[in-house]
C-alpha cells in the first residue's frame, strides 16, 4: 500500500466503515439506532487507550466526548473536532472497501466484478484529480460510509499523533463524536457548556479544501389530504380525489424551483415523499433558501398554495404541519469569522486552496454555532457521498490532519 503519514489512519478508517451505523429516520428513540451506541461505546474504549483524558458517553446528549488536555502553560483558546459515526440512507450492511493503489487518473474503475457498477471518468469527473493516490471506493453494492467516517478516524488519529509527539505544542483540544447527523437531530441535544471548547470545527466535508460557512436554512413540510371516494361512475360533483388534489398543490408551486433544476444559493421545494388514493394522501417536502427572508416566503407560499385549494372547495381538506430544521450557518458565525480565518490560513500555509461555497445542504455545526459555539465545516475527503458511488483518497485524509496540526500551530502562536 502506497507510503502514508499518519500510520493508522488509513487502517482505522476502513475497520470503521465495516461497522453497520445507518441512522433510522423513523425511530422514536434517541439516538436512533442501538448500532451507532454499540459503536461509540466501542469508540471510547478506543480513545481511552490512545490517551485522551475525560472520555465519557453521554447517553443523554448522544455524544461520546473526550479531552486532549494543553500543554502550553499559557491561556489558548480550546479548539473543538466534532464529526458524526452515523451513515446515510442507503445500504449499508456489509461494507466491503476496495482499494485502489496508485490511481491513473483516466481509467474507470470497475466496483462489482460483474461490471454493473463503474466509477467512469465521465460521470464522474472529479476521478482526474486523483492520479497517484490510494482510492477507497465501494464494491458496488453499499455506500462506502465516509460521511462521516473519515471525519472519526481523521480527528481520533489527529489525538493520537498529538499524544505521540508531545514536543508538538497545543492548546486543549475537545473530541465529540455524535449520532443521527444523517437524519438532522445529532446536534440537538449538544450541550456547547459540556463541551468546554471556544470554537469548533465538524470535520464532515468533501474533497480537498472545502471550507464551508453558509448553509440552508431550512424546513420539513408534512401534509395530509384528506379526500371522498365514490364510485367513478357518479363522481361528478361528490369525489374529492386526494391524490388530484396534492398534484394541484404541487403544480401550483413555482415550476423551476426544484432540487434538479437549481444551483448555488437557488432555493427549493423537494417533494420526496407522496403516497396515497383516493381517500387520502401523504406528502413531504424539504423547503431550502440560504437566504432568511426568501426562506420564510417558501414557508408561506406552500401553506398559502394549501389555503387556496382549501377556500375552493369550501372546507379544509390539506393540513400542512411545516417545523423547521436548522438555519444558515453564515448568520450565526458573522461575528466570528477568526473561526473561518483560522482554517482559511492553514490551507494557505500548506499550499491548499480553499473552496469555499454556499453548501446547498447543512451539518451539525448549523446547530451548534446557533447554540453559541462558533462551528465551521472543514473538508474529510469523500466524494460522490451517500451512494454506492462514494470514494475516498487516502491521501487527502492525510491532508485533513496536516491541515488540523497547522490549525493548532497557529491558534498556538495567535495566543504566545
Amino acid at each position: 500500500m502506497a507510503s502514508l503519514k499518519y500510520e493508522h489512519l488509513l487502517l482505522r478508517f476502513l475497520k470503521y466503515v465495516k461497522v453497520e451505523t445507518r441512522s433510522n429516520p423513523n425511530s422514536k428513540t434517541v439516538p436512533s439506532d442501538p448500532k451507532e451506541v454499540a459503536f461509540l461505546k466501542d469508540l471510547e474504549k478506543e480513545l481511552k487507550e490512545i490517551g485522551l483524558s475525560n472520555v465519557r458517553y453521554n447517553k443523554a446528549k448522544t455524544y461520546l466526548l473526550a479531552t486532549l488536555p494543553s500543554n502550553v502553560d499559557y491561556d489558548v483558546p480550546a479548539m473543538g473536532l466534532i464529526a458524526h459515526v452515523d451513515t446515510a440512507d442507503f445500504n449499508a450492511e456489509n461494507v466491503n472497501p476496495q482499494i485502489v493503489e496508485d490511481y491513473d487518473g483516466k481509467s474507470d474503475i470497475k466496483l462489482d466484478d460483474a461490471g454493473d457498477y463503474v466509477l467512469s471518468q465521465k460521470e464522474f469527473p472529479s476521478l482526474k484529480k486523483y492520479r497517484g493516490d490510494t482510492l477507497v471506493t465501494t464494491d458496488g453494492s453499499t455506500l462506502l460510509g465516509a460521511d462521516d467516517k473519515s471525519g472519526v478516524a481523521e480527528v481520533i488519529t489527529f489525538c493520537e499523533y498529538l499524544i505521540n509527539h508531545p514536543e508538538i505544542k497545543h492548546g486543549t483540544i475537545q473530541i465529540g463524536l455524535g449520532t443521527d447527523e444523517e437524519i438532522g437531530i445529532g446536534a440537538d441535544h449538544f450541550e456547547p457548556d459540556e463541551f468546554g471548547a471556544d470554537f469548533a470545527y465538524t470535520i464532515d466535508g468533501g474533497p480537498l479544501g472545502e471550507l464551508e460557512y453558509e448553509t440552508f436554512n431550512a424546513a420539513h413540510a408534512v401534509i395530509e389530504i384528506s379526500g371522498k371516494n365514490v364510485h367513478t361512475g357518479t363522481a361528478k360533483g361528490t369525489m374529492i380525489n386526494a391524490l388530484q388534489l396534492g398534484i394541484d398543490l404541487h403544480n401550483s408551486l413555482p415550476d423551476h424551483d426544484r432540487a434538479e433544476r437549481t444551483e448555488g444559493r437557488e432555493g427549493f421545494f423537494h417533494l420526496y415523499k407522496f403516497s396515497g388514493e383516493v381517500d387520502s394522501a401523504h406528502m413531504e417536502y424539504l423547503i431550502r433558501d440560504h437566504d432568511k427572508d426568501l426562506f420564510q416566503a417558501r414557508k408561506h407560499a406552500l401553506q398559502a398554495a394549501a389555503d387556496d385549494i382549501n377556500a375552493q372547495l369550501g372546507e379544509d381538506r390539506i393540513k400542512v404541519d411545516i417545523n423547521d430544521q436548522y438555519y444558515n450557518l453564515g448568520d450565526a458565525l458573522k461575528d466570528h469569522m477568526e473561526v473561518v480565518d483560522l482554517a482559511k490560513r492553514a490551507m494557505e500555509d500548506l499550499d491548499i486552496k480553499p473552496d469555499i461555497y454556499p453548501v446547498r445542504g447543512g451539518t451539525d455545526g448549523s446547530t451548534i454555532s446557533y447554540k453559541g459555539l462558533p462551528t465551521p465545516n472543514l473538508f474529510a475527503g469523500g466524494e460522490n457521498m451517500h451512494s454506492r458511488f462514494e470514494y475516498v483518497s487516502a491521501q487527502t485524509m492525510d491532508r485533513v490532519i496536516d491541515v488540523l496540526l497547522e490549525m493548532n500551530k497557529l491558534n498556538v502562536e495567535d495566543h504566545k
